[in-house]
């Protein structure tokens, strides 16, 4: 069929919004249980319910927490490591409530934890996380979050809850922060991770073990790995017994086992067996047997997986259909995982080790959809400031039923990723497809700061957050200008939390972009070293500088105090129950936009807190965001969206 002419943006595509939330899960945290599969589905449709789902030996799959239980932990408030399943018993925290639950198969879930954790905090005060089963002593070990009291910030432990009384027993504590309570095969040892402010776990943590008594409290101690400025990740036992972690001393973060006296590097390459650890629970290998390890590496941006040898050291990658791997499961003969690319969604994937052959589980997105409204990524490194590149996934305007006039160029939608210590994914996102679809151009940047290039790569946001970040994606958005391949005048930019920061820095800096849209974006530095949770309150001590001491630094970085400078209009979207970035970074944006007379719109979600899981408030983003592109850049939509309010238009 001959292609319609229509100009970019106006092109209509069968990506809509109603189809992605209806059709899409989030998916996460995988675990073995004997024959059994497990994992976690973030459910837009469900209001953004995180349901265990379990899958049994025979292909037959069924919810394990029905409503109205949400397994979802708040410590750290970015959660993961929300359960445990062991022997076909499962354990996980309640969303509701932060108790911790356990469900025996077949049976329903009874509280385990005492409704205020410690018989004395409000209900929800005391959270738990990333558990283990001590089976000989009948307890989990777990991190403990206790918020109980309001007048200091939150006090973080390794805890044991037993699985008689539900009581909890302190077992290690005095740091700021802990992950990863690991015990040893035979329970004689448990090995952690700790860090102390201003640290983040991927600037420095240490890794210590310890010997478990036959009472269950811990004896002599010693440092294993780390410190301030050496970044470790994923503490595991092997089966025989030895301790393995990830360490980016080398300036990669590869893997290494402990002998009991040095650590020895298992790989010597220029590559990243790791990934920031934003969340409780993340995993990039496992265990099938002491000798084999699966693993997944991240070079030059792009996921692989592969088989390791601990003894002979050989790294055997295998030959699969995808570029992202994480939450990797192992047992002798076999790998789980969650597993992506371009032309795939993210689905839980497991494959047999002696043949090769791999087996979808679960599709975070069963839609089906003609490769014709696909945009590929195509990987780009471009010149930035300093005589330095960094790099981005560029996708073109792709829709088989349509062709732009000639001549024009299309509009350019540049994504800053969140973190910002983190990195894009080239994983099929059809929210990105909603964009391409349209005839929009998108440029996802991996700016200076991002994972995936090394550790000096990862360090060149340190004391430049909101300039490093900025020139990266302004020069990314120059480069495709360059090129021909996007309108000078219709450049726009957007992002969350920390990408909606950059965002709202290169929107009122730079002059390059002509509209943006922030998600839950940062506008005052200042206000958020001054009110936010305990994990990222001292963030900022390393990529902008000490606070208070240089609050110079806060105030000429934070867009709120130079609205003189932006020109261009702006869409603020906010959940009002965000606690990372707490709702009055927008409003002060918005109100400061009001007064100088610039187009602005802001759409606020009740029950809403960092990141939109509810499937109506996803929907409302995406066609809000198009609707005010249209309107500004003076383009018609191919169908109607329900329009924004946008003031002084």
């Amino acid at each position: 069929m001959e292609k319609q002419t229509a100009p970019h943006g106006s092109w209509r595509s069968p990506i809509t919004t109603d189809l992605i939330v209806q059709g899409t899960v989030g998916l996460s945290q995988v675990s073995l249980d004997g024959e059994d599969v497990y994992w976690v589905e973030s459910r837009p449709a469900e209001k953004g319910r995180a349901v265990i789902v379990r899958r049994t030996s025979d292909g037959r799959t069924a919810d394990v927490n029905p409503p109205p239980y949400n397994a979802r932990t708040r410590v750290h408030e970015y959660g993961g490591g929300a359960y445990l399943v062991a022997d076909g018993v499962l354990y996980f925290s309640n969303f509701a409530d932060q108790r911790l639950y356990r469900a025996a198969s077949g049976s329903s879930s009874q509280p385990l934890t005492h409704p205020t954790g410690s018989g004395q905090a409000p209900e929800g005060n005391v959270r738990y996380a990333d558990a283990v089963l001590d089976s000989r002593r009948r307890r989990l070990i777990c991190v403990r979050e206790d918020h109980s009291n309001s007048s200091r910030e939150a006090a973080n432990t390794i805890a044991a809850v037993s699985l008689d009384s539900g009581a909890s027993t302190v077992l290690v504590s005095g740091r700021d922060f802990y992950s990863n309570p690991r015990l040893s095969p035979d329970g004689s040892r448990l090995a952690w991770l700790q860090w102390d402010h201003p640290n983040m776990p991927w600037d420095g943590c240490e890794l210590w073990m310890a010997e478990v008594r036959g009472d269950g409290s811990l004896g002599q101690r010693a440092l294993v790995a780390g410190g301030k400025d050496e970044a470790l990740f994923q503490p595991e036992w092997s089966p025989d017994g030895t301790l393995y972690f990830v360490s980016d001393r080398t300036g990669w973060w590869v893997p290494y086992l402990w002998n009991g006296k040095v650590s020895v590097p298992l790989a010597s390459m220029e590559a990243e067996f790791a990934t920031p650890q934003w969340l409780f629970g993340m995993r990039t290998y496992a265990f099938e047997s002491a000798r084999r390890i699966v693993c997944a590496y991240n070079q030059r941006g792009r996921w692989h997986l592969a088989s390791l040898d601990t003894v002979t050291r050989r790294l055997t990658p295998f030959d699969l259909p995808f570029t992202e791997f994480s939450g990797i499961r192992a047992s002798p003969g076999q790998a789980v995982f969650i597993a992506a690319s371009p032309a795939h969604p993210s689905s839980v994937v497991r494959l047999d080790l002696s043949t090769g052959w791999h087996e979808v589980l679960r599709r975070s997105s069963e839609v089906s959809l003609d490769s014709g409204y696909l945009s590929e990524p195509q990987a780009l490194e471009f010149p930035t400031e300093g005589g330095k590149t960094a790099h981005a996934l560029y996708y073109p305007p792709k829709n088989k039923d349509f062709t732009a006039p000639e001549g024009e160029r299309p509009p350019l939608l540049v994504k800053s990723h969140g973190g910002p210590t983190g990195a894009v994914s080239s994983s099929l996102s059809l929210t990105i497809q909603y964009w391409t679809s349209r005839g929009f151009a998108v440029l996802d940047v991996n700016y200076g700061g991002s994972t995936g290039y090394g550790t000096a790569y990862r360090r060149r946001l340190d004391g430049l957050w909101g300039i490093v970040d900025v020139d990266d994606c302004v020069n990314a958005a120059r480069y495709l200008v360059e090129r021909g391949l996007a309108d000078s005048e219709r450049l726009c930019i957007d992002g969350g939390s920390a990408g909606g920061y950059t965002t709202l820095s290169c929107l009122t800096f730079r002059d390059t972009f002509k509209a943006g849209a922030s998600f839950y974006g940062v506008s005052d530095l200042e206000a958020l070293a001054r009110d936010t949770h305990k994990f990222e309150s001292r963030y900022l001590d390393r990529l902008v500088g000490p606070y208070p001491a240089r609050r110079d630094l806060y105030t000429q970085r934070s867009p709120i105090h130079f609205v003189d400078r932006l020109n261009c209009p702006v869409i603020l979207f906010q959940g009002l129950e965000d606690k990372v970035v707490p709702p009055n970074q927008a409003e002060m944006m918005v109100n400061a936009l009001r007064r100088k007379g610039l187009p602005v719109a802001y759409v606020a979600f009740e029950g809403e807190q960092h990141g939109f899981r509810k499937a109506d408030s996803i929907k409302r983003t995406l066609d809000g965001e198009l609707y005010f592109y249209s309107r500004i850049f003076g383009f018609a939509l191919a169908d109607p969206v329900e329009p924004v309010k946008i003031e002084n238009l």
